[in-house]
């Protein structure tokens, strides 16, 4: 049989007292500690307008409007016909089920509210975040990989694996493929835009704009290698989920580079 054999990885990472830690809620912790970091590093660093409860306020409300806004854009746009007749369900974050697209929004109605209560430059917060944002992605895709989910359409190329909710059938590994394209890649890129070219730097708003268009291009082609949600498959006969929400995404991106960058009056 074609294809690599799946690394059987418990999705469990450990339990504490019985109760299950799972790979998929240690990557989001680890995404959102990592940047906590990065950013207060940074901030010394730069000598950015922040003090210590305007940091620690920005990344709980973060954190909060990606849990909300993750769990309930899964529920809107993957959810199929579940989450209407038993509404309830959204609130069981333990069952697995989040939306990028969803936690994104949320995140950014987090950051409003922090640049607001602070009296910050929200888009000085927006670019920070996406700086630190590519993290938590690579995690969570490492993380759906192991979960033996999200796995590619069936293919004979030779790192194929195969899944075991696959159908052991020999599939792209497209979690891998995001992971390096959606975290690794995008963490490499934006940060050096930022740290090298003063111009970036100084026109708030850039290098956020820059992340809604990389992200945005990077989903829309790599959905080419994913499988469609079992309960959502194509739409118009070629389209996923996954390409309509980010095309929106990417000519928002596209408008908001325009407005940092459009000649002066």
């Amino acid at each position: 049989m074609t294809g690599l054999e799946f690394p059987h990885i418990s999705p469990i990472m450990f339990s504490i007292g019985g109760l299950p830690v799972r790979w998929y809620s240690m990557a989001y912790l680890a995404g959102i500690v990592a940047a906590w970091l990065w950013l207060l590093r940074d901030v010394r660093k730069y000598r950015l307008n922040f003090n210590k409860a305007a940091v620690e306020d920005v990344v709980f409300y973060v954190t909060l409007g990606i849990i909300i806004g993750g769990r309930v854009g899964y529920a809107l746009f993957y959810g199929g016909e579940t989450f209407w007749k038993q509404p309830w369900h959204i609130l069981e974050i333990w069952q697995g089920g989040m939306s990028f697209h969803g936690g994104a929004v949320g995140a950014v109605a987090g950051l409003w509210y922090a640049a607001r209560k602070h009296r910050l430059d929200f888009w000085q917060l927006t670019d920070l975040a996406a700086l630190y944002a590519p993290i938590g992605i690579f995690l969570g895709r490492l993380a759906n990989f192991v979960n033996d989910e999200l796995w590619g359409r069936v293919s004979d190329v030779p790192w194929a694996v195969r899944f075991p909710s696959g159908g052991y059938l020999p599939r792209h590994p497209s979690q891998l493929y995001e992971a390096f394209c959606e975290g690794l890649l995008m963490l490499i890129v934006l940060n050096l835009l930022w740290r090298l070219v003063p111009i970036i730097r100084m026109r708030k708003g850039t290098v956020s704009a820059l992340f809604v268009i990389l992200y945005a291009c990077f989903r829309i082609t790599l959905e080419n290698f994913r499988q469609p949600d079992a309960q959502l498959g194509f739409y118009f006969g070629f389209a996923t989920m996954g390409q309509l929400l980010s095309l929106p995404l990417l000519l928002f991106g596209f408008y908001l580079l325009y407005r940092r960058f459009r000649p002066e009056k």
